[in-house]
């Protein structure tokens, strides 16, 4: 049997036999080629972040529809170091010295993500009847490995969990930068992202690349949170902001690896019988829409404080995934900088607190006498 793992969302797929693996070659065929109907048709257009939103759209409606949509880790991993390279390259001197906003800007995003973390589970709890702990381990912003781990420790409902959290991510990927856009608070949105490529600069893009690759690998073996990305957007943004390095990464790149890494996040959804999906659309959607209201409302507050671009903060304290996060920032034209600080703290304070407070909400374990007892009632959202 075939093993293949995405690591942003901790799911496996056991695949055919490998004498079979025409059968997993063919399902990756037709999930790029959904993405690449999707990004293509929204990029073409002018839509913000089209590239990125307009593959997840449509993968995740394939999925929806029962299509095998697949994405290898491998393949995923090469696009995570690409992803840091091209976030790295806008960093500029002049970037660099915004960093004196910082600290201020993250003690506010911890307290946030707090508020959301609260009142999304107690949404969850009292309007849906969710147990503490599934609620809880669904209402975290972010850390979605990290998540579905805990839920399988701890027995909780895995599958209700899953759900809220990868629509959350869907959403704010597809809807943020639209919205941002509608009402004016996004970057100049163009047709591509990066730049054109001279055959005179293949000395610089290969210093570029090597030493992100290097350093992206480091951090991904020392189990630096998003090292593949960190690694090569630091190592990236570290060269072009002391003027080394002035290549960028050529649009066609940058644009076609929004495409295959929209199939990502869209591929989440592969597996998800449509009558299940529509048995946790409203808690999913509750929940979400609690975190986009107190996300609004410390953002609000902290662009009258220090005066940053309202769209650059959105960006930074959205509870999606860091790397559509960070893609969005690319392709909104946003610090990428500021956003990555931010979305960096995040996965460290979730990582922390998470498993703290999730064996503090998990309930006893059942004695011996306890277990072979029959339940009174069927557990919640079972079929």
């Amino acid at each position: 049997m075939i093993r293949v793992q995405s690591e942003q969302t901790g799911y496996s797929f056991l695949s055919a036999p490998s004498s079979h693996l025409t059968t997993i070659v063919r399902n990756v065929a037709e999930t790029l080629a959904f993405a690449a109907l999707g990004g293509v048709t929204l990029g073409i257009l002018g839509v913000p972040a089209g590239w990125l939103s307009g593959s997840i759209l449509a993968v995740a409606c394939a999925s929806l529809a029962g299509r095998p949509m697949l994405i290898p880790l491998r393949p995923m991993q090469i696009m995570l170091v690409l992803i840091g390279i091209s976030l790295g390259a806008v960093v500029t001197p002049a970037t660099l010295n915004g960093m004196t906003t910082y600290p201020l800007s993250i003690a506010v995003l911890v307290v946030a993500m707090v508020c959301i973390s609260l009142s999304g589970s107690a949404y969850l709890r009292v309007v849906h009847g969710w147990d503490k702990l599934t609620a809880y381990l669904a209402a975290a912003p972010g850390g979605l490995s990290q998540v579905m781990g805990l839920a399988a420790e701890f027995n909780a409902d895995m599958r209700a969990i899953a759900i809220v959290q990868t629509v959350r991510v869907a959403i704010i990927a597809i809807g943020l930068p639209a919205g941002l856009s509608l009402l004016g608070l996004a970057g100049h949105v163009s047709r591509s992202v990066g730049g054109a490529f001279n055959p005179a600069q293949l000395g610089e893009m290969t210093i570029l690349v090597a030493a992100s690759t290097v350093v992206s690998l480091i951090a991904y073996f020392v189990r630096f949170p998003g090292g593949l990305l960190f690694g090569a957007m630091l190592t990236s943004a570290a060269l072009h902001g002391s003027g080394y390095i002035h290549v960028v990464m050529p649009w066609w790149v940058t644009n076609t690896v929004m495409v295959a890494f929209g199939a990502v996040t869209g591929s989440r959804f592969a597996g998800t019988p449509l009558r299940v999906m529509m048995k946790f659309i409203g808690a999913a959607f509750g929940s979400f829409a609690i975190a986009v209201a107190i996300t609004a409302v410390f953002a609000v507050g902290l662009v009258g404080i220090l005066g940053l671009p309202i769209g650059e903060v959105m960006i930074a304290y959205a509870p999606g995934a860091v790397d559509a996060m960070m893609l969005l920032a690319l392709a909104l034209h946003l610090d990428p900088v500021y956003v990555g600080a931010h979305h960096l703290m995040r996965i460290f304070f979730v990582s922390m607190a998470m498993p703290l407070l999730a064996r503090r909400a998990a309930p006893p374990r059942k004695t011996i006498d306890q277990a072979v007892k029959p339940p009174l009632k069927p557990p919640p959202f079972e079929d």
